[in-house]
């Protein structure tokens, strides 16, 4: 992991260090991407260049005092703590993704379509808040989720609030129970968590299935260019891993359709179904059948399921 050590002058060059186990207390950011040429990237921390004038040099300097002042030395941001010219170090970053966001001491989560104050305004459904355009994105979603810690900015990095004491409010923005959002240990169905999903937009399609890794606790190779077929791999990455049936719970709204659903949009409507122990339901239904059984094949996948 690449971490961005936070200077106290901002005379200082920014400077990127390099861990591997031990990790130092570490502030992480979540944002929206304004223009890539715009963002401070890791070539610019490496080559020196001056960044003073980038679009995104605002937020990454905000996000390096904010850390500062509430003690952290270090802090990790996406557009510079990753060498992207890299597939394989990408490929590392995105699986390992979820795992950065929570074990970092806190998230900032910098909202720049929210307006100074409208914090005080939450109920109000036209608020800036409500309709800030990071609660519609892909990868946000495991940055709201993974974080036990994560505290809002509007756009002129004013204090909004923290995730918990504003659970219920971020509740109705995205339909995740206010409970998950308190990291209470609460377990959500495989359906549930698509349906947090379905709706959101990522700039490349395959990102809509590699964004979902880790709240599934699931890894998979990265294969930009595969398009929808990385949300077929999910699924049944998570079959391998899940006796969860809820997977097989969405709704398709074309006539084409197979086994695996083609996004996360077809469980828009699942966001009441809850899970059941596969062993209770055994109990409950007085049927005989083991642990069920997905398969593979080369003609697609044997499944065995209770009926």
């Amino acid at each position: 992991m690449r971490l961005l050590r936070c200077n106290v002058s901002d005379e200082a060059a920014p400077v990127l260090e390099e861990f591997y186990d031990d990790f130092p207390p570490y502030a992480i950011l979540s944002h929206r991407w304004g223009k890539a040429t715009e963002e401070v990237s890791f070539r610019d921390i490496e080559t020196g260049a001056d960044i003073s004038a980038k679009g995104g040099y605002k937020k990454f300097r905000h996000c390096c005092q904010q850390a500062l002042k509430d003690g952290f030395q270090y802090a990790w941001i996406d557009t510079c703590c990753i060498d992207k010219s890299s597939s394989a170090e990408l490929s590392e970053a995105i699986n390992s993704m979820y795992s950065w966001y929570i074990n970092s001491q806190v998230c900032y989560t910098y909202l720049n379509d929210v307006l100074p104050a409208s914090g005080n305004n939450l109920k109000d459904e036209a608020s800036s808040f409500r309709k800030s355009a990071w609660f519609t994105r892909g990868w946000t979603l495991q940055e709201l989720i993974a974080p036990h810690n994560v505290r809002f900015f509007d756009q002129d990095w004013g204090f909004i609030g923290e995730k918990e004491e504003l659970a219920e409010p971020v509740s109705d923005i995205t339909g995740i129970s206010a409970d998950v959002l308190k990291n209470r240990e609460i377990s959500s169905s495989v359906a549930q968590r698509m349906s947090w999903a379905a709706g959101r937009k990522t700039t490349r399609v395959e990102d809509r299935a590699y964004s979902l890794m880790g709240i599934f606790g699931v890894n998979m190779p990265i294969l930009y260019g595969e398009g929808h077929r990385a949300f077929i791999r999910l699924q049944e990455e998570i079959m391998r891993n899940s006796f969860d049936h809820s997977l097989f719970a969405w709704e398709a709204t074309f006539d084409d359709y197979g086994f695996l659903a083609k996004s996360p949009d077809h469980f828009s409507g699942c966001g009441n179904i809850v899970p059941v122990d596969y062993n209770t339901f055994v109990a409950q239904m007085q049927i005989l059948n083991g642990v069920p059984d997905y398969t593979q094949t080369n003609v697609g996948t044997r499944i065995q399921l209770p009926l």
